[in-house]
């Protein structure tokens, strides 16, 4: 008999440790599952305001040479791509496009594109010349 009631308080030690054991590694995976999704939001805001800041830099890019050649008539109504590779914006297009309308200032479209991670923000506004 005292050979028996060992073994049953071995069982119930050995499977309160199994319970215990069982409920850490799910406390464990729920964790992990939360981590797995804010990192998840913070790589795609991240990658947002990534091409948003991109974008500014080519608009501003765009605006510079617009103001440098507003007065080149040799590029009036034609759309120009800006070579971009110097600047640490990967897989960007800039086009430029100077208009003069009869008696109004100078306008220039700016057309800019950006690509991250299976995002593309693109970009296409008119803006004055002063």
């Amino acid at each position: 008999m005292k050979k028996l009631e060992i073994n049953m308080k071995e069982i119930h030690k050995n499977g309160f440790v199994l319970l215990f054991v069982i409920v850490i590694m799910t406390l464990i995976s729920i964790v992990t599952f939360v981590l797995i999704e804010d990192s998840k939001t913070l790589l795609f805001q991240t990658n947002q305001a990534y091409l948003k800041a991109a974008e500014r830099d080519l608009i501003a890019s765009g605006l510079a040479w617009a103001s440098l050649h507003n007065e080149d008539t040799e590029v009036f109504n034609n759309t120009v791509e800006l070579d971009i590779t110097k600047m640490p914006i990967q897989n960007s297009i800039l086009k430029v496009r100077i208009d003069m309308p009869v008696g109004k200032q100078p306008q220039v479209q700016i057309n800019t594109s950006c690509t991250r991670a299976r995002r593309t923000l693109e970009h296409d506004r008119t803006y004055r010349i002063d």
